[in-house]
């Protein structure tokens, strides 16, 4: 939820998910509420992966994955220098984390800020030097559930709807108690755009705990370790030697993971030749038009004609994907290994050569 570019999608305002709850509360004439409870026990409590780099894990990339998520998990940190005074803003706005500013105010030079998180939980300390402004720029949350439940009491007090209790997590169930006043869904469609155009890796492992999660009596405590094995089956049914993959997470930020050409190149077949295709489709980056590839293929003859999916780690790129010319369509997909800066045009070279033979 509150997951911007879909949002934007749909001209939905920041905030919007908030406004809409205290609407329903107001429209049933609910002045007040005791606790506030968050049930994310759809996936399990996992939330960060054992192989992703610990040093990294204040990006949005290496974001915690809940089963209950807003905003990337993210919060967006904005810091202004005026008149020599640095002030640090955060969107959205809230006391869920704790700002430590040090940045140093400079009257010439570039800015340079970041931030990082301590031990302790949702502590932030922003450092640096900025001259005029400097992000925004995204930085992990601690426990994705309570964050949004956080900022559900925040903004409801601001919209005249008393909290009077606690923050609470758990397992609601099939309570006869509980009224339903809202709903609120992602479709599929979204979930694979954000994960294909844009490569959202939050996207990606949450569809790996729903895949486990489905396959489970009762739909809860969905795992990296049962997706991954569900996926393995899949591909094993596809006839994929087993010493082809090894599917260690759904972005594709572990190390772990080891995939052939081969082996993708099989399941874009699969999927082409199934219902799902065209939903598949779109939600590929589509070259010289949108996401991840906007920026590349912008030639007549290569613009709208390349769909496909990047990848990148350190020292390792990948494209994979699907070319259309002239009425006919080709599967591909390219992985490189000890990658330098010439490697991402290399790849598009032979993603415009497919294209080029007709």
């Amino acid at each position: 939820m509150g997951d911007r570019a879909t949002d934007a999608k749909y001209g939905r305002e920041d905030g919007w998910i908030f406004k809409d709850i205290a609407a329903a509360l107001k429209k049933n004439n609910i002045k007040a509420i005791k606790d506030i409870i968050v049930d994310s026990s759809i996936f399990d409590d996992e939330r960060v992966h054992p192989s992703w780099p610990k040093e990294e894990l204040n990006r949005w990339y290496a974001c915690e994955v809940s089963g209950l998520n807003f905003n990337g998990n993210c919060i967006d940190v904005r810091v202004e220098n005026t008149n020599g005074k640095v002030t640090v803003h955060v969107e959205p706005e809230t006391k869920y984390v704790e700002i430590i500013n040090k940045v140093i105010p400079i009257s010439k030079g570039k800015s340079i800020v970041g931030a990082y998180r301590q031990k302790e939980p949702n502590k932030i300390i922003v450092r640096g030097k900025c001259r005029n402004q400097a992000g925004p720029f995204s930085v992990a949350i601690e426990r994705p559930s309570a964050f949004f439940g956080f900022l559900l009491a925040e903004n409801l007090g601001r919209a005249g709807v008393k909290t009077k209790g606690q923050l609470l997590g758990k397992i609601t169930g099939k309570n006869r108690k509980i009224r339903e006043l809202a709903e609120y869904k992602t479709s599929i469609a979204d979930c694979l755009a954000r994960c294909n155009k844009d490569s959202f890796g939050l996207a990606a492992e949450a569809l790996v705990k729903t895949i486990a999660a489905n396959n489970k009596r009762g739909g809860k405590n969905g795992s990296w370790e049962q997706g991954r094995e569900l996926i393995s089956r899949y591909l094993l049914g596809l006839g994929i030697k087993k010493e082809e993959f090894y599917i260690n997470d759904g972005s594709g930020l572990s190390r772990e993971n080891k995939l052939s050409a081969n082996a993708i190149t099989k399941v874009l077949l699969d999927v082409y030749k199934s219902n799902d295709w065209q939903l598949y489709k779109n939600s590929l980056a589509v070259g010289g038009v949108d996401g991840t590839i906007g920026k590349y293929f912008k030639e007549e003859k290569y613009r709208g004609k390349v769909f496909g999916k990047t990848g990148y780690i350190n020292k390792v790129k990948t494209f994979s994907g699907i070319c259309s010319s002239s009425g006919n369509d080709y599967i591909f997909s390219i992985l490189a290994n000890n990658t330098d800066g010439q490697t991402r045009s290399a790849i598009n070279d032979i993603a415009e050569a497919i294209i080029d033979i007709e």
